[in-house]
């Protein structure tokens, strides 16, 4: 009998333990029970596909937010880029835990906003943050029909580098690009030396024409969806593609066959001159020690200047509860207002806090130059599952620039397979 009362003293006593550890964090901290009450809103979870250079950048303005006030902490986790959606998928198809906030490109918002699964942040904008404290393309790339969407981090544009020291060479100032395409001829020209295996500029066959074809077709004044429908077969895409391959055929100053990534170990070998991506690069030039240049990319078209650009926007699951979203805003804000630290990572943020700073244009050489583009950049059309579009598109390109197909008849296939896969 003593020995029951024993047994069933401890078993009081576990139970008064475990009680007791329901009602308080790790740390003593009063928290609220998963069970029949709300998630604890001082803790908010952010995803973002920051897996490269950029990732340390964001940890360190997530760490210093945190230390920063002791109201909310942020757990900021890194979900790698090639994983990113899918694993965004799972979460909002309740496969995984949701975050609170996440990072989405801009590319994306349209589509997940017509799946009805992102908040609608028109609401919140006013007290906190307001749309003014943003560059309104960036605002723009995240709205959907009037609705915001998202808040912009940064609007990332395509950039225009090119090699110093191949410039000196070949006779030409190191320090002042082309601006048309006319001067881009001329210097892509002067810059190829066969003999030295040295060319002016390496048309990629592959990736980065995602970023590539579309500024030129914007810089012709054309649209590659327009009234409702897909728009490759238009003069300007055409002809985008085409000056494309004559750089390759008709003026032969880039290779033949360029594969994957090879336009950048050309530049990086210093055989290729001049080159077009994002601002994504500028750490592997950095510590690759090129003597380079960065500037915003040359009208390459006939019409106007302009370039493609995607961004990155924080946005908030719509199940997310109402009693975090003071915690999100809080956070957000303080990114707009002290999010230097993106800068240095070759971003240019869109809070006008930071692109129109002074130490903004001291920051490095290359994000004041993403920023000058701003104004005139474009987006992805407002087109659900406009990837299921692009994918024969850039089949396309890449037939066309390997010279297996005109660009003419490259580019009617892809119409076809993009109007099909669009209406399915």
């Amino acid at each position: 009998m003593e020995k029951c009362k024993k047994w069933l003293g401890l078993g009081l006593l576990l139970i008064l333990i475990s009680l007791l550890a329901a009602c308080s964090g790790n740390d003593g901290t009063p928290t609220t029970s998963d069970e029949g009450g709300e998630s604890d809103t001082s803790e908010i979870s952010f995803w973002a596909p920051f897996s490269g250079p950029d990732g340390p950048k964001m940890k360190e303005i997530v760490d210093a937010y945190n230390k920063s006030q002791d109201k909310y902490k942020v757990n900021f986790q890194i979900v790698p880029q090639t994983e990113y959606y899918k694993t965004v998928d799972l979460a909002f198809n309740g496969e995984k835990n949701m975050p609170d906030v996440l990072i989405m490109h801009g590319d994306q918002i349209f589509t997940y906003s017509e799946k009805d699964v992102l908040k609608n942040l028109n609401d919140l904008m006013g007290d906190v943050i307001t749309k003014e404290q943003y560059h309104e393309k960036g605002i723009e790339g995240a709205t959907v029909n009037g609705n915001l969407f998202g808040v912009p981090l940064d609007i990332h544009p395509l950039l225009f580098y090119w090699n110093k020291d191949l410039f000196e060479a070949a006779g030409l100032d190191p320090d002042s690009p082309p601006q048309t395409r006319e001067e881009f001829l001329q210097y892509a020209e002067k810059l190829t030396d066969t003999d030295k295996n040295q060319y002016g500029f390496a048309v990629p066959t592959l990736w980065p024409q995602q970023f590539i074809f579309p500024t030129i077709v914007a810089q012709n004044g054309g649209q590659l969806y327009k009234d409702g429908s897909v728009n490759f077969t238009s003069d300007a895409v055409v002809n985008a593609l085409q000056f494309e391959r004559d750089l390759i055929e008709k003026y032969k100053v880039s290779p033949e066959n360029v594969q994957q990534d090879g336009e950048v170990t050309l530049f990086l070998q210093g055989k290729n001159a001049m080159h077009l991506n994002g601002p994504w690069m500028l750490k592997q030039w950095q510590d690759a020690g090129i003597n380079f240049g960065v500037a915003p990319v040359p009208q390459l078209g006939t019409e106007q200047q302009a370039v493609y650009a995607n961004s990155h926007n924080f946005v908030i699951p719509k199940d997310v509860k109402e009693n975090k979203v003071e915690g999100i805003t809080d956070f957000i804000k303080y990114v707009g207002d002290n999010g230097m630290a993106w800068a240095e990572s070759g971003q240019a943020p869109a809070s006008k806090a930071i692109y129109e700073s002074d130490e903004f244009q001291e920051v490095n050489k290359q994000s004041p130059q993403v920023a000058k583009q701003f104004d005139y950049v474009t987006f992805t059309p407002d087109v659900e599952n406009w990837g299921l579009a692009t994918d024969p598109l850039f089949e396309a390109i890449n037939l066309t620039l390997l010279g297996e197909k005109s660009a003419e008849e490259a580019l009617a296939e892809a119409q076809e397979k993009a109007t099909k896969a669009l209406s399915n």
